[in-house]
């Protein structure tokens, strides 16, 4: 059912309407941003002063760059507003995707001028203003987030006047506050918890569909991972049945396939590895380690949809390695925001765990962002992959694009980048008087429709603290949600499902070969500032991102991986090192 349900997502995509926004040239900018260290806790813990809207003046709207080209190799050619209410999107070629990722938060929008001025110091790190339908309060460093709702707010109001976000890493801990009331939902509860919630005439337990998928990734510019031998003997000695019954909920499945099977062409191609020890061996005696080698295993302590128990699972991976590779891994735990920043650079030297939730039901969401040409993760790229994602992506119908996927699908499973493990079922749960409750295949629950009892206040708990709240520069979940509640894009997804909606734009209208996207957005948008909401807004906030060279091209990590990978590559990115 749901990939009959995706399949009309799909077609909605190239449909979906939205319309233009005028230029006027802005200069490229050509200056190098700050160097600074990346502030996974950034500095500032209160928002700015509610500020009145500025005195009007004529509007002058922007395009950008000057001078448009498709020589760098990115999708997006130019960014234009045509007047004060329409963008346009001009792009190198077709991508009937682009309803699907503008509706995504890493693409959320913010105030030119609070850009300008709150990039440079990083305050745009914890002080968002958006458009949404709470506004940020507070960030209590290591107790909690407060919103407030926005009174202004566009649509439909928030149903409590303040949401709370809380966090503990535990999820036992998560599940000891909500029996007691403290918190009115939490996310993640543990798989061994499902059946105490359904039971609690107190509680409810909301299932998730399992749109994720884990892995063990490794990264091929580090010895012994360069030789697809080792990789491919890793893949073939993990017991992913073991993993997957031991350490997952009912619900999920050992995966055949990096993409879900849910998501059309997810699962076409070859099937994955079975478990083959006496093989892996043959194949690591060939690599020319017939007694294994010494590694590492990283990963966070930090639960998640597609990995319920890390560190069990961990510690089972480093044992079966030992006893059916003769591999010895230490088993290395990170903090979260390090973990992501050096895994997603390609920096760790051994195993480690990681998976993927979908931020929208499209496999370029799966693919293109962990195979791309520009993605460093699992080492250098390889052009097998990422050229046929490339000339898949351009195809909106996915029966046509069903063979370069395949091929696709075929190539990762041959060169085995990683080894995908599970596509893991995981729930939330609530007390039962909350209204509203609802779970999100992409895990981005929207707390403005629920109402606890008659209580004004929602507080939800989740298993880590964000890393920031500029989401365009993130990409874990746990900072997303949080920004999901204040921020907003240009398109938007139903609630607790995976179709696409208007958002700040009223429609986003395609031209008959899919390369130009023109947005209409809704007039009379209020920031929380009070300032109203224009197309020269959408430009800024897209451009610092898009352009590496842009001055305010700083974000929290200055990766703004989303962009780069979806986007096929940033504006202006440094050469490769490789």
């Amino acid at each position: 059912m749901f990939a009959k349900r995706v399949f009309v997502v799909l077609a909605v995509l190239t449909v979906l309407s939205m319309a233009l926004a005028a230029c006027q040239p802005a200069a490229t900018p050509t200056a190098a941003p700050p160097t600074q260290p990346p502030a996974t806790q950034p500095p500032a813990t209160q928002p700015p002063a509610t500020q009145p809207p500025a005195t009007e003046v004529a509007f002058e709207p922007m395009k950008y760059p000057e001078n448009p080209s498709c020589d760098y190799g990115g999708i997006i050619k130019e960014i234009a507003a045509l007047d004060r209410l329409t963008v346009q999107f001009t792009l190198c070629q077709s991508d009937p995707a682009f309803p699907s990722k503008a509706a995504f938060s890493a693409f959320s929008i913010q105030p030119k001028e609070w850009i300008e001025a709150a990039m440079a110091d990083r305050r745009i790190l914890s002080q968002p203003i958006g458009t949404g339908p709470f506004k940020l309060e507070a960030w209590n460093r290591g107790d909690s987030i407060v919103m407030k709702r926005f009174d202004d707010y566009w649509g439909e109001k928030a149903q409590v006047e303040t949401l709370v976000f809380r966090w503990n890493k535990e999820a036992a801990a998560r599940l000891l506050e909500l029996q007691s009331g403290t918190v009115d939902g939490i996310d993640n509860p543990s798989p061994d918890d499902f059946e105490v919630i359904r039971n609690d005439p107190n509680l409810k337990l909301l299932e998730r569909e399992a749109l994720n998928v884990f892995y063990v990734g490794m990264t091929n510019t580090f010895k012994p991972f360069d030789d697809v031998r080792v990789r491919k003997a890793i893949a073939m000695g993990i017991d992913r049945e073991r993993i997957v019954k031991n350490f997952f909920p009912a619900g999920s499945e050992v995966a055949t396939h990096f993409t879900p099977c849910a998501i059309p062409n997810g699962c076409t191609g070859d099937p994955w590895y079975e478990f083959d020890p006496a093989k892996a061996k043959e194949l690591l005696a060939e690599a020319g380690y017939p007694n294994g080698f010494k590694t590492k295993i990283y990963y966070r302590d930090v639960v998640r949809s597609y990995l319920p128990e890390p560190g069990l699972v961990a510690t089972d991976l480093q044992a079966q390695l030992k006893d059916n590779l003769g591999i010895e891994a230490e088993v290395v735990v990170m903090e979260s925001g390090a973990f992501i920043e050096e895994s997603s650079a390609g920096r760790l030297d051994g195993l480690y765990l990681l998976g993927w939730n979908a931020d929208y039901p499209h496999i370029t969401n799966f693919l293109d962002f962990h195979f791309g040409a520009s993605n460093p993760q699992f080492g250098k790229p390889h052009p097998e992959i990422y050229e046929l994602l490339q000339e898949a992506a351009r195809i909106a119908d996915p029966k046509e694009a069903e063979d370069l996927y395949t091929r696709a699908n075929n190539a990762i499973r041959e060169l085995v980048p990683m080894v995908p493990i599970a596509h893991g079922g995981s729930a939330v749960a609530y007390r039962a008087d909350v209204e509203g409750a609802h779970a999100s295949p992409l895990g981005n629950e929207y707390f403005a429709v629920v109402k606890p009892g008659d209580r004004n206040t929602f507080v939800w708990m989740q298993n880590a603290e964000p890393i920031s709240l500029y989401c365009n520069d993130e990409t874990d979940g746990e900072s997303l949600r949080a920004c999901e509640q204040m921020l907003e894009s240009l398109l938007a997804f139903e609630v607790g499902g995976t179709a696409v909606k208007p958002g700040l734009a009223t429609s986003c209208d395609p031209n008959e070969d899919l390369t130009v996207w023109t947005c209409k957005l809704r007039d009379g948008v209020k920031f929380h500032d009070g300032s109203d909401l224009d197309a020269n807004d959408v430009v800024m906030s897209w451009i610092v991102a898009w352009d590496a060279k842009h001055p305010l091209h700083i974000g929290n990590t200055g990766a703004f991986s989303y962009f780069s990978y979806l986007w096929n590559a940033l504006l202006n990115a440094p050469p490769s090192e490789d």
